[in-house]
Parts: C-alpha cells; sequence; structure tokens
C-alpha cells in the first residue's frame, strides 16, 4: 500500500522510519516532512494543517494509510474528513481529540469519571485567575487551556512566579488564542512518566514506558521545551505501577471518552506524576510524544501498518505487541536559544560518521536541505536515538553519537537518563512466595499494599511440593540478605508457610488461597495448624488476605523502624478520612 505520513518532526520522522520496515508499505510520503525524512519518502509541499489538500492529495494518490503526526491538525478534524471520504487514517477524531486540544474538558472528563488528577480551576478572567493564586498559594503549575507546541505549561513555586505566568497567558497573550482559558492546578510531588497506549476505543494495548524530559537545561531547570530528551523505559514504572496506570488511567479514560460519545481511536498519551504508589494525570496528548516516539519506535518490533489498521478495523484485541527487552535513549539536539529566538541555516556535520554506528539512529525534526547541505531550520533540529541492553549502556552510545554532531550554536542537556541510572530499587524488606504463578493476582494484593508504605519487597515462586530446595535456601538466606519479613501465599494443602517457617527465625504471614473446591477453607486450616515451635501468622482468604498481609509485615517493620510508623499512621489515618467522607455523602441523601 501507499502510505502518507503527516507532519515534519522528529515524530514524524520516526513513524516513517518504522512504517517503511513493514512488507506491506510500497511507497511512503510525508507532508511536508524534512531534509531526513526525504532519505526514506517522499516530502510533498503541503502544510499539515492544509487539510483540503491533504485530503485530495491522498484520493489522487491512491493513499492506502494516512498516519496523522502532530496535534494541531487531529484538533481540526482531519481524521473526521478522511473517514468521510472512505479512507484510512490513524489518530484521534476532532471530538476525541479535545482530550489534548483543551485541558479544562480534560480535567472536566477525568472529574467526572474519576480519573486521579491534580486539584484545578478553569479561567477566563485574569482578575480571578489571580485571586484564586491569592488564595491558595503561589505553588502552583498554570496551563494554557489550548495548544501550545508543549510550551505552554509553567511551574510556579511562589505567587510571583505565578501571578506572572498568568499574565504572560492572559495579558501578554504569548501563546495566542491558546490562553483565551487557562488552567491553574496544584503542583505535584513526585516523579513524572509517560505512558502511551494504542486503542481502538475498545482494547487498550500499551507500550512500554517512557520518560520525556521537558526543561531547557540541565536538572529539570529553564523554561519548559517541546521534550530534550526521552528514554525507554522508565523504571519508576514498574509492574505494579504498570496494572495500576491501565487500571486507573488508560482503561477508564478510555470508557469514558466512550460514554460520551466521542470513541478514542489512535494513540494515547497521558503524562503521569509519580509519587509512591499514587498517581495524577498532569495532562493527555492525542498522538505520539516527542521526543518519546522515537525510542519507543526502536523498541517496537510488530508491524506498526498491521497495529494501525487493526485499530482503524477496531481488531486491536487480535494484536500483541513484540517488544525489544533492550533500553532506548533519545537526545534533542537543539539550536543555541531555544525555546526562544534561534538563527537558522548552519550546515550540520558528522550525520555520516553517526550513520556507522550499530543500533544508532539520527531522527531529523528541525532539518532543510541548502545547496544540497543539511542544515539546521528550527529549534529542535535532531533526535539521537540508541538501543542499549541496560539504560546506562544506551545513554553511553546515544551521547558517544551525539558528540560526533556538530553546527554553530548546537545545545544537548547532558543528562538525558540520568533519573534512570539513578533509580537503583533499595534492598528488599519482604520476601512474597507463591507456590504458583497462577497465585499472582491473588498476591499482588500483598505488593500494592507495601507500595503505598513504599516498602521495598522481592517476589517469586518457590513450591513446598515441587521445588523444596530452593524454598528452603530462600529462606534460610533471609535474614543475611536484609529481609525482616516473609510472606508465602499457596492454596490447597497450603504447606509452603510451615515449610519455610521451619527454615528461618523470621516472622511467617500465611495467604491461604483459594484453589480448590473448598474455596480456600483447606489452605485456611492448614495454615494455621503449624506443630509446636514452627509459628506461622495468617489472614483472610484471598486478595484481602494478601493485602492485609501486606499492612501486617509493614506493622512488624514498623516495631522498629519509625518512619514505616509514621506512613502506617498516616494510611490508617486517610482511611478513616476515606469513610467520614462517605458517611457525609450517606447523611446527604
Amino acid at each position: 500500500m501507499k502510505v502518507l505520513v503527516i507532519g515534519s518532526g522528529g515524530r514524524e520522522h520516526a513513524l516513517v522510519w518504522k512504517l517503511s520496515q513493514s512488507p506491506k508499505v510500497e511507497k511512503i510520503y510525508c507532508a511536508p516532512g524534512n531534509a531526513g525524512i526525504a532519505e526514506s519518502a517522499e516530502c510533498v509541499p503541503i502544510s499539515a494543517e492544509d487539510i483540503p489538500n491533504l485530503l485530495a492529495f491522498a484520493k489522487e494518490n491512491a493513499i492506502g494509510l494516512t498516519v496523522v503526526g502532530p496535534e494541531a491538525p487531529l484538533t481540526e478534524g482531519i481524521v473526521d474528513k478522511f473517514e468521510k471520504a472512505g479512507l484510512m487514517v490513524f489518530g484521534a477524531s476532532k471530538a476525541a481529540a479535545r482530550l489534548e486540544g483543551s485541558k479544562s474538558f480534560a480535567k472536566s472528563l477525568m472529574t467526572k469519571y474519576g480519573i486521579p488528577t491534580a486539584v484545578g480551576k478553569t479561567f477566563t478572567d485574569i482578575e480571578k485567575a489571580k485571586a484564586y493564586i491569592e488564595e491558595v498559594g503561589g505553588k502552583v503549575v498554570v496551563k494554557a487551556d489550548g495548544l501550545a507546541a508543549g510550551k505552554g505549561v509553567m511551574v510556579c513555586t511562589n505567587k510571583k512566579q505565578a501571578l506572572e505566568a498568568v499574565n504572560l497567558v492572559m495579558e501578554e497573550k504569548a501563546f495566542g488564542d491558546a490562553g483565551k482559558k487557562m488552567l491553574i492546578e496544584e503542583l505535584l510531588a513526585g516523579e513524572e512518566a509517560s505512558f502511551l497506549a494504542f486503542t481502538d476505543g475498545k482494547t487498550v494495548l500499551p507500550l512500554p514506558s517512557s520518560q520525556d524530559h521537558k526543561a531547557i537545561f540541565d536538572g529539570d531547570k529553564g523554561p519548559n521545551t517541546g521534550g530534550m530528551g526521552a528514554y525507554s523505559p522508565a523504571p519508576v514504572v514498574d509492574a505494579y505501577m504498570h496494572d495500576k496506570i491501565m487500571n486507573e488511567v488508560m482503561k477508564p479514560t478510555v470508557k469514558a471518552m466512550a460514554a460520551e460519545g466521542a470513541p478514542y481511536k489512535g494513540v494515547l498519551y497521558a503524562g503521569l506524576m509519580i509519587d509512591g504508589d499514587d498517581i495524577k494525570v498532569l495532562e493527555f496528548n492525542a498522538r505520539f510524544g516527542d521526543p518519546e516516539c522515537q525510542p519507543l519506535l526502536m523498541r517496537l518490533k510488530t508491524d506498526l501498518v498491521e497495529i494501525m489498521e487493526a485499530v482503524s478495523r477496531e481488531e486491536l484485541d487480535k494484536v500483541n505487541l513484540e517488544i525489544d527487552p533492550q533500553a532506548a535513549v533519545c537526545i534533542v539536539l537543539a539550536s543555541k536559544g531555544y525555546p526562544g529566538s534561534y538563527d537558522k541555516g548552519m550546515p550540520i556535520s558528522g550525520l555520516d560518521a553517526v550513520k556507522r554506528m550499530k543500533d544508532v539512529f539520527v531522527f531529523h525534526a528541525g532539518t532543510a536541505l541548502q545547496d544540497e547541505k543539511i542544515v539546521a531550520s528550527g529549534g529542535r533540529v535532531l533526535g539521537v536515538t540508541a538501543l542499549g541492553e541496560t539504560i546506562d549502556k544506551a545513554i553511553a552510545k546515544a551521547y558517544k553519537a551525539a558528540d560526533k554532531i556538530k553546527w554553530t550554536g548546537v545545545y544537548k542537556r547532558k543528562d538525558i537518563g540520568q533519573k534512570a541510572s539513578r533509580h537503583v530499587k533499595p534492598a528488599p524488606l519482604v520476601s512474597i512466595l507463591m507456590g504458583s504463578d497462577s497465585d499472582l493476582k491473588v498476591m499482588q494484593g500483598a505488593t500494592e499494599m507495601l507500595t503505598k508504605l513504599r516498602i521495598p519487597y522481592e517476589m517469586t515462586v518457590a513450591s513446598a511440593h515441587r521445588t523444596p530446595e530452593r524454598a528452603a535456601e530462600i529462606a534460610r538466606t533471609a535474614r543475611d540478605r536484609g529481609i525482616k519479613v516473609i510472606i508465602a501465599g499457596a492454596g490447597a494443602a497450603a504447606h509452603l508457610a510451615g515449610a519455610l517457617a521451619a527454615q528461618t527465625t523470621l516472622p511467617i504471614i500465611g495467604v491461604p488461597i483459594d484453589a480448590t473446591p473448598l474455596a480456600g477453607f483447606d489452605a485456611l486450616l492448614a495454615t494455621v495448624q503449624m506443630p509446636p515451635g514452627i509459628p506461622v501468622a495468617t489472614v483472610a482468604v484471598g486478595k484481602m488476605g494478601a493485602k492485609n498481609a501486606g499492612v501486617l509485615a509493614a506493622q512488624i517493620i514498623g516495631v522498629a523502624d519509625e518512619t514505616v510508623a509514621k506512613r502506617l499512621a498516616a494510611f490508617k489515618e486517610k482511611m478513616a478520612e476515606e469513610v467520614i467522607a462517605k458517611a457525609k455523602k450517606v447523611e446527604a441523601l
């Protein structure tokens, strides 16, 4: 088939690069494209926002699939117009793209459907916005409501900064019509992550986690940009957090959009703030992030055309994503002065040298061809992206490549990916064992509570019957490894907890699992009936029991750890507040 990619940045180059690998693709066009894209696709001189001419081109050239890269044409309804003309197109409809096109719409949707997000208010009156800042204080985030190319968000730590941000948006109109309406939100603590997923309006198929670097300077200092680098995976999103994001953010958002009569099809991007086990949505984007798209597509092995066709036909449930286990890192090379004013037309050297490097690709974002030379023509110019066995190796390879590329005024952050490389997992204090991986869903109740209380843990499978030596070795070495408590989950005869207790002096908590027609009562009785001298504490059957096992483990640790004790006190206080809030709702009926 013939494919048309709309856009001219690094994201679009990554899409062209990935689509060109599909055996289904005969030819790729890109409108308008750039100098790097021109090496893999025929660039067409049509603006990404010129929907009538893009549609005419697609019809005249029998385009089988159109892929929309940037947000502006999505919010203007390009997908609706292409579909009305009977053309296959990948992207969100105009109604669905409101998730990105209007931050107030997104905030309203999240509030209505209980999707976790920061507390905030929308304003169209500058004086009311200033009064709100006086009321809540200066630790806020000020956001232009509409599209501002990733630059309409200002993080403020005091009233002076917040009031200046309000003036910038509504008085100075720095973001044009995007600032006619403004959102002011509480400033959240934690670590940011990007989470992207394909969806056909029903099925949600997640890509690996990633993390962007918005600020222009090292250490996340200075004004926001469109993104100065990204990496994948993001260690802050572990397996537990991945499931939590899917269940509390991605799936509910897709369901909410369907309920609102605006089914979401395409790629959904959630910018998240993660603090312990708490997640809040910072923003939604209705397309691939840039530069997150670059490392994500470097890791994606599945044919992208097949995925996009499945989304269009609402058959995404038939697709499985294959992901390269290696890490990927993208270093953005920008022109000096960005995100403010910058020079253009400087010749770029070193690109051929990088082409000879293995597992490295340079995605062009702001380049042009001038006198047969590639020159810098934008603020963000190139995205040097590399694969590596680990994040650290990918970082080293990407910077080695980036250092080969030169032009007058080239600028790059020097700390891309360092958050990941510093994300060393602390030594576990709790060891969680289960007799079979079929018990995982139950035992995740324990991991949920331990994560909430910020207690590091390890988890594995060890059977008292099938791998008795392995189970015994884990128990025997637990104390030397710094483990304070062992949680064991098993069904039926439930011998695992007792087998572990016989090998260690550490406290053991047994979680009976419903694995037989006896509904877990056999496992419960087996767990409590330990011989003298082999004590095992026990809890309720199933996931509720696993959750209590996590809390009980924390309480045991908290006897000698004041920090854990304080977290437990705060946890129980929050539970009490939730009950009081529910009581007030009932009383108001």
